[in-house]
This record gives C-alpha cells, structure tokens and sequence, in this order.
C-alpha cells in the first residue's frame, strides 16, 4: 500500500513540474524544457507500473501500445541534452543529436508492429516474419545494453562546461542518480536474458528508486537549481494550493524602467565588463550575476528595450563586431574571426544575426564605408 501510494505521488509529482516548468514564463528556458520532458519520461515509466499493478493491461489491453515502446531510451537522450544546455556547449546546436533518437524510434516501430497484430488484431504476422521478428528484439535489447552507457558517459563529459560550481553540483548529483537507476537497469536485462528468474521484484525495486529521484528533483534540486528562489511556492503549487507568485517573488504589474537597478547593472555588465563576449553565456547565468530570477531578468528587458534576452545579448555582440570591422586595428582580421570574438559560436549564427539587426551581411556593412 505504502509503495503504491508513494509511486502514484511520485507520476503525479512528475507530470505537474514538467508542466510547471513548460508553462511558466519564469521556469521555462531551453535547458530546463529538457528536464521537463525528462520527467514526463519518468512518470510515464512509472504509470505503466501503476496501470501493471491496477491489472489495467488484463481489463483494457489497448494500454499495452504504451507499455511496449521503449520511452525508456529518451531519458539518457534528454538527460544529455540537458546538461549541454545548462552548460551553454555549442555541439547542443549540432544536427548530429538527432540520431540520439534512433534507438526509442526503433523501438516504437517493433512494438507498434507487435501489437497491431497481438493487441489491435488488425492483421497476423507470418510465421516466416518471426524469426526475423526475434532478432529484432535481441537487436533492440543490444542497443539497451550499449546505448544507456555510452549516452550517460558522454553526458558526465560535457559536465565540466557548466561554470556555476553550484549549478554543476547538482546536475552532477542528478546525473549519478539516473546513471544508478539505469545501470541497475541494463544489469537487471542483461541477468534475465541469461538467467531465467522473475524479473518484477528487481524492476519494483528500480521503479521505486525513480520515485525517491523525482521527490528529490522536486522539493530539492529544483530549489537548489533555482528553478524557483521559493521552496514554499513549489510546495504550494504541487499541492494545487496557489498558482500566485509569492511577495518575495516579481510582482506581475510591476512597471519597469531604464533606471532600474537590475537593468543598470545589467547595462554595465554589457558595456563595462563585455559579458556579451562569453559564447557560453546565457540567461540563467546573467540573472544569477544580477541576483535575480531567469523570468524576472526577462521580464525587464522585454519591458524597458522591447526585445526578448536574445536578441539583447545578440545586439551588443554585433555593435561590437561593427566596431571592429570599421577600426584599422583589426584589418588582418577576418570578419568571422571578429564575430567569434565577440560571443557568436558559429559562422552560421554570426551572419544571420548581423543581417537580421543590419540588412546587410558583414562584408556588404565594411565595404559600405569604404
């Protein structure tokens, strides 16, 4: 009783912050999305366990097309991309991620193909397609074995690119604690595919590990991460007491203006200390720099400039590169070498940005002057 109380607390925590988080204005950032569907994930693993144990597969077996597919491959995935996220790494941009999602999309297609002839009856797999079938399936459990591992381990390598000793301290715990569970549960497959044995009280076992994680997540890590600087209004929230943001929080009306003590320093920070010049440097680690939430930082500079952080951040770095592309100085540097130096990551990001804030490209905005 207490361990299904505890999991049905456990899907219903999990699903409620990953909605807090996407649909909040001061929650929602790039990074944290990933965390947010990295819950949805666990939940969702955790609520076929729940549905097992309420016997829901025997009385409605169209729930087994969710318990089939593998979403269990998409909590590394998201777990990577997380990390690179929250550490501002450029190879979070490359196109190259998207084959991560190679392994849960040939899950989905084994198991879809299954039960539209177990569970849906609408047609009957020849027997000659079995074997083929069956190999599949050792396929599939390959790529569990091999493909957890190496997805954790290069996510513990992009660990040290997150600057905030605070921040990578607990992305570091949230890291080990899933990399347990996982691992746990590879070994637990691999025991069962040589040795028959039931398998249920193990993944029980692991299940519950998950629930203690996702408590955890919640009424700790996201305080410590400062989804939120108010453990009390995450409590208040998860509980359906209060959608109100408390009074130590932004207050919603507020009127914003260019003398606010946020955004002057903000202004130095730009103008004096050239953060902007940092290729890593997000939202989450300027309003830690001001003291101050991602939202409420956002909310200030599409007040008083009327632009979003982005292209903020992006106006500054090319003012710079205008700067130095008209300045005698830098005339044995090349236009892109200007643009790194000043914060862009990529030839790519570099050209698109200056067009959009100039209407030109680089070297049409250099020949211009002369």
């Amino acid at each position: 009783m207490i361990y299904q109380t505890l999991l049905h607390i456990a899907i219903f925590q999990g699903i409620v912050l990953g909605l807090i988080i996407l649909r909040s204005n001061f929650f929602n950032t790039r990074a944290n999305r990933y965390l947010a569907y990295l819950m949805f994930i666990l939940s969702l693993l955790l609520l076929n366990l729940a549905l097992e144990l309420w016997g829901a597969f025997q009385h409605f077996p169209i729930l087994r097309f969710i318990d089939d597919v593998e979403t269990a491959f998409l909590v590394p995935v998201f777990l990577l991309l997380f990390i690179l996220n929250k550490g501002g790494h450029a190879f979070k941009n490359s196109k190259v991620l998207v084959w991560l999602y190679l392994p849960f999309g040939f899950s989905a297609i084994i198991g879809l193909f299954e039960d539209f002839d177990v569970i849906a009856d609408l047609y009957t797999i020849p027997d000659t397609i079995q074997p083929i079938l069956e190999l599949l399936n050792n396929v599939e459990l390959f790529l569990a074995v091999f493909f957890f591992p190496v997805v954790l381990v290069a996510a513990y390598r992009f660990l040290k690119y997150i600057k905030q000793e605070k921040d990578k301290s607990w992305v570091t715990i949230l890291w080990l604690l899933v990399s347990l569970i996982f691992f746990s549960w590879v070994i637990a497959i691999l025991i069962r595919f040589f040795y028959v044995y039931d398998v249920s009280m193990t993944m029980k076992i692991i299940a519950l590990a998950v629930t203690f994680f996702i408590h955890w997540t919640t009424y700790v890590g996201i305080y410590k991460f400062r989804l939120s600087d108010n453990r009390e209004e995450i409590r208040a929230i998860l509980n359906g007491l209060s959608t109100r943001i408390s009074k130590t929080a932004i207050p919603e009306k507020e009127k914003l203006t260019s003398d606010n003590p946020y955004f002057t320093k903000l202004e130095l920070l730009f103008k004096e200390d050239k953060i902007y010049t940092d290729s890593r440097l997000n939202r989450e680690q300027v309003a830690k720099e001001l003291g101050i939430s991602p939202g409420y930082l956002s909310q200030i500079v599409n007040q008083i400039t009327g632009s979003n952080f982005s292209n903020y951040l992006n106006r500054y770095r090319i003012e710079a590169v205008k700067k130095m592309s008209l300045d005698s100085e830098f005339q044995n540097y090349s236009l892109l070498a200007m643009g790194l130096e000043s914060g862009f990551t990529s030839k790519t990001t570099f050209y698109k940005a200056f067009k959009k804030f100039t209407g030109m490209t680089p070297s049409q905005y250099q020949k211009s002057f002369k």
